[in-house]
């Protein structure tokens, strides 16, 4: 294929804006899938994202499309919309030459939708605005396109106005795709050897590891000898194709194309997101790569019965083949045994993670409060540690300064709910660095907070507050230094691990508070008398008690001489309190779970 006739482009927008449904369109006015076999959100092939509706893993997928006679290939790659996988965009957009921005023309402009704009310009992309969703009875064409022309600063006739429901306007933006994204380019000659750069990756039992990859130089066959300039693992190439959306072998791929590289690797960790495939008889310069995503968030995961650990494992080494981004650690709790310490680039994808090892896998899990990490520096010696987990967090902070993550967040908002929205910044110790109107009596927040206090349900507070009006975007901004305490659960004088966490210094003491009664109501009685305790900046700050069942073990007799109840009344007495002494309180299963999750 000439590479002149070649277009790749991706699909960015704000969640929920419509990118997949206008995927569809594009695949059906094209032919690329026959309407008897369409079906809506037909590049979303996990049940996951059909059921929430939502983009998690990107899709490429290759349109054959003809324009003036003469015949176009176009690859899209279709990406997710959710902040939480906006490492994915990014990794899209290295393959591609051009973007479509997509804008909900009842919605306007959103918070992500400068996010993934400003990935686009970084890389040099030519961006083309599409304005969505125009059929929609309170959609706001011509202000929306407003907004879209002053963020953009182009022309009001280069917006792309189209409905991806009904495929109004999709032979406009088809071929303003072709008039206006470059083609394809290789950067050496023609004659030169192989380069290929790996966007993504899956793993599967029989072919092994399957690369992604954009061929940005050569030409790779069938029985190619090539390897990964990262790893410098060789492989031969023993199948090789395009997406349509699903795999469609072909004998070559050329430079330009998208497709995918069946490499028969089995060994976890050979292939990698970034990595450039090359030739090992004449090896091209590598690309410059992506960085390597860095959790935010962190959990301890355990299976239900210890039985399970094994699978557990082996769960998490598949997942981690198809989703670089997940890392995780083996770690044991003397409460819940042995489990994994993971880490996750947000809470939604904490709940993606955790939902595909139930369904996927069958396994049944305990999923300990979410967490950031903190960097401790000592104030005597001036050594350094990193912590990631509650309880491995000093019980006192007097000898360590505690630094924890900033992040700086866009909010954007009808007017009207700024009362409740300024009111909920401060809740969770915000700062408010600008505020400005944006039109259509909306207005923008730029906000500095805490990773810690944006993990503490900020998400959910702020649709609430907003009514669902809402958008926001954030990302990693500096670091800072952290007023928090460690705040321990002990029932019966022992530290119950699972249930540290760290909090605010301000609100320590409602959270132990808090703690210890929530406990408290979900605990059974048992044969001895349960003692809860919450404890942090060196003290006890709240206790709870649970009294011990009772037995009438005089309740058989009737009647007869007092002295002989008083007898089994004090043989009961000696008993219990050897019971209290040497017992030991077993918590069930259950009050872990209904913890954790109250605990979010």
């Amino acid at each position: 294929m000439d590479l002149s006739r070649v277009r790749n482009f991706s699909i960015i927008a704000h969640i929920d804006h419509g990118k997949s449904t206008l995927a569809d369109r594009l695949l059906e006015v094209t032919g690329t899938i026959e309407k008897r076999k369409m079906r809506e959100q037909v590049l979303d092939s996990m049940e996951l994202e059909r059921e929430r509706g939502i983009t998690i893993k990107m899709q490429p997928v290759r349109m054959d499309y003809s324009l003036a006679g003469e015949k176009y290939v176009l690859n899209l790659i279709d990406t997710p919309g959710h902040i939480d996988f906006s490492y994915e965009v990014s990794r899209s957009l290295k393959a591609v030459e051009g973007v479509l921005l997509l804008v909900d023309a009842a919605q306007g402009i959103q918070a992500q939708t400068f996010t993934v704009l400003n990935m686009a310009q970084e890389l040099g992309l030519t961006i083309i605005p599409v304005l969505n969703k125009i059929d929609l009875p309170n959609a706001r064409v011509e202000e929306v396109k407003a907004e879209v022309v002053n963020l953009l600063n182009c022309s009001p006739v280069e917006v792309i106005c189209v409905s991806g429901k009904t495929g109004a306007g999709v032979d406009q933006l088809l071929e303003t795709i072709v008039r206006r994204i470059p083609p394809a380019k290789a950067e050496f000659d023609a004659d030169a050897s192989v380069r290929a750069l790996v966007f993504d990756f899956e793993y599967s039992t029989h072919k092994g590891v399957v690369v992604y990859v954009r061929v940005l130089d050569g030409q790779i066959k069938k029985g190619d000898n090539l390897s990964f300039f990262a790893s410098g693992e060789k492989f031969t190439v023993l199948d090789l194709g395009f997406f349509r959306p699903g795999q469609v072998s072909r004998d070559c791929l050329e430079a330009g194309d998208i497709g995918y590289l069946v490499t028969g690797i089995k060994k976890p960790g050979e292939a990698k997101v970034g990595d450039t495939v090359i030739s090992p008889l004449a090896p091209l310069p590598p690309v410059p790569g992506y960085m390597t995503p860095k959790p935010v968030v962190w959990a301890s995961v355990y299976p239900e019965s210890q039985d399970d650990f094994a699978l557990l494992k082996q769960s998490l080494e598949r997942l981690h083949l198809q989703d670089a981004s997940l890392s995780f650690d083996e770690e044991s709790s003397g409460a819940l045994g042995r489990g994994f310490r993971c880490g996750f680039l947000g809470m939604l994808h904490l709940e993606i993670i955790t939902e595909r090892l139930k369904r996927e896998f069958g396994l049944v899990l305990i999923v300990t409060t979410p967490s950031i990490s903190y960097r401790l520096i000592s104030k005597q010696s001036g050594s350094e540690m990193m912590v990631y987990s509650p309880h491995l967090f000093p019980l006192e902070t007097k000898d360590w300064q505690v630094f924890e993550t900033w992040v700086a967040i866009r909010i954007i908002t009808p007017a009207n709910y700024l009362s409740p929205l300024v009111q909920l910044l401060h809740e969770h110790e915000a700062e408010i660095v600008a505020m400005d109107n944006f039109g259509h009596g909306r207005t923008v927040l730029n906000v500095k907070m805490s990773l810690r206090e944006l993990m503490r349900g900020f998400f959910d507070e702020l649709k609430s507050a907003s009514s669902g009006f809402a958008s926001f975007s954030y990302e990693l901004s500096s670091e800072r230094q952290a007023e928090v305490a460690r705040l321990d659960v002990l029932v019966n004088s022992e530290i119950i691990s699972a249930f540290s966490r760290i909090v605010s210094g301000r609100r320590v003491q409602r959270e132990a508070e808090d703690m210890a009664e929530r406990l408290k109501n979900l605990m059974p009685k048992q044969l001895i008398t349960i003692k809860i305790q919450v404890q942090g900046l060196g003290r006890i700050l709240a206790a709870r008690s649970i009294s011990a069942l009772r037995k009438d073990v005089t309740d058989y007799l009737y009647g007869g001489d007092i002295t002989r109840k008083m007898k089994l009344r004090e043989k009961q007495k000696k008993g219990k309190k050897k019971m209290q002494q040497m017992g030991r309180v077993n918590i069930p299963q259950e009050v872990f779970l209904k913890m954790m999750k109250n605990g979010d």
